[in-house]
């Protein structure tokens, strides 16, 4: 077999393979040979068709396997042979491939770029510290109560926060909107639901009252036909309930799972959620810095194949997401081919640094990982065995482990600075990063 590779650019490679043709008649013969041993022709025995007569129906279908098949084995030799990583199938163009003849062919795909990662001791890295203070368990309480808020009926004037039961009528220029009008829904004063003015415009209605309110829409509204438009709303305010917290009893905390232990007992099991959030968003932000470094430090080029790959990816998530009869590659690509490449080249650049670094697992820390997932749980011990009875899942989490030990080995060489703050600074969402 005869190979020559041609670099047509940084990550593409034109490789010519000629393969001799007695390889491929002794393919197309064993083809040949094996269909006698099982084809049914009138006027003969099973396995008694003379070769002449097999040749003649089915060596057209037989060549053209052997072709298919060598071509498959002869490009992934080649590819040994010439050490090359394709990060895609090639496209074959046929040179020679005329019976009796040595086939030659020319396969042109992309490799996986080379390249070593670096720039560690540039990346700067703010890791934050904080705890969770008795003010922060006590305000999660109330944002846990708010969020069990009840409504009771209330006989007076509405306030700011009531749930108020209304019938409405909209109308621009004098004519009735599509969806602008609506019986018996639920609004509750201050949510900002409606459009500005609409709300406050409530405040201190009675229940029974009508009231007429003359708004305009923003100029950004998303209904365009709408956009910056007056409108006339005629609101029937039916019943006006005030909210209602609940008391921190033990039918509250029963709606958590929490049956023993009363108040303190409650505290305890949030103050520990808390605690796991605070750690699970101090790490995402570390590991969020330690990407962004790397990305910055180790510019490569990305293999189209792969690119193609991640968009549509994405392209499926996303209609999954959003769901509509639209099929994925209706989609334009050019929506998520910045996010597709920002997920390739860190996808490479993490598979680099397990592979220069010789990164394994850490097992004991895939279980303490799924440990700590499974204390979530009313029965972990389950959830645990769950995990080491399901390959597909175990999997994902040690993918999780390797690559928390990619930034542990970043964090190593990095520049890293602590800096203290407050429970709500630690957990408050990151700003999403810049496409790549």
């Amino acid at each position: 077999m005869q190979v020559s590779v041609e670099n047509t650019s940084a990550l593409e490679r034109r490789m010519t393979i000629g393969v001799p043709a007695e390889r491929i008649e002794a393919e197309v013969n064993k083809r040949l040979q094996q269909t006698a041993l099982k084809a049914k022709i009138p006027g003969f025995r099973p396995g008694k068709v003379p070769m002449s007569v097999i040749r003649q129906r089915y060596e057209a279908d037989a060549r053209q396997e052997a072709l298919g098949n060598v071509i498959q084995a002869s490009f992934y030799e080649a590819i040994v042979e010439q050490k090359l990583n394709p990060a895609g199938a090639p496209a074959v163009e046929p040179k020679v491939f005329e019976k009796g003849k040595d086939l030659e062919y020319v396969a042109t795909f992309e490799v996986f770029p080379e390249f070593q990662v670096a720039g560690f001791e540039g990346i700067a890295i703010e890791r934050l510290q904080a705890d969770v203070a008795d003010a922060d368990l006590d305000n999660m309480l109330e944002i846990l109560r708010k969020q069990n808020t009840r409504f009771e009926k209330a006989e007076r004037d509405a306030q700011d926060g009531d749930q108020l039961n209304i019938d409405f009528v909209g109308k621009v220029d004098g004519e009735a909107f599509a969806g602008g009008s609506a019986k018996g829904t639920q609004l509750v004063l201050g949510s900002n639901r409606m459009i500005p003015g609409f709300e406050t415009g409530l405040v201190g209605a009675k229940a029974g009252e009508e009231r007429v309110l003359n708004l305009t829409f923003p100029a950004d509204y998303q209904n365009l036909d709408l956009a910056g438009k007056e409108a006339e709303f005629t609101v029937t305010v039916n019943s006006i309930s005030e909210p209602k917290l609940p008391e921190l009893n033990d039918d509250f905390f029963t709606l958590f799972g929490i049956k023993e232990g009363g108040l303190e007992g409650f505290r305890t099991e949030v103050r520990k959620n808390m605690e796991r959030e605070l750690r699970q968003a101090i790490k995402s932000k570390v590991k969020n810095q330690v990407m962004e470094g790397l990305l910055a430090g180790n510019p490569i080029e990305v293999p189209k194949a792969l690119l193609s790959n991640e968009v549509d990816r994405l392209r499926v998530q996303a209609v999954q997401q959003f769901g509509g009869n639209i099929k994925p590659d209706q989609l334009p690509a050019e929506l998520f081919e910045e996010q597709a490449k920002r997920r390739v080249v860190l996808g490479l650049i993490v598979a680099e640094v397990v592979k220069q670094f010789e990164l394994k697992p850490d097992e004991a820390r895939v279980r303490e990982l799924i440990q700590e997932m499974a204390s979530a749980y009313q029965e972990p011990e389950q959830v645990v065995s769950w995990y080491y009875k399901n390959d597909q899942q175990l999997n994902e989490v040690r993918s999780v482990v390797l690559e928390e030990q990619v930034v542990d080995t970043v964090l190593q060489k990095a520049n890293v600075t602590d800096k203290q703050v407050s429970y709500e600074e630690a957990v408050k969402p990151a700003e999403a990063p810049q496409a790549a």
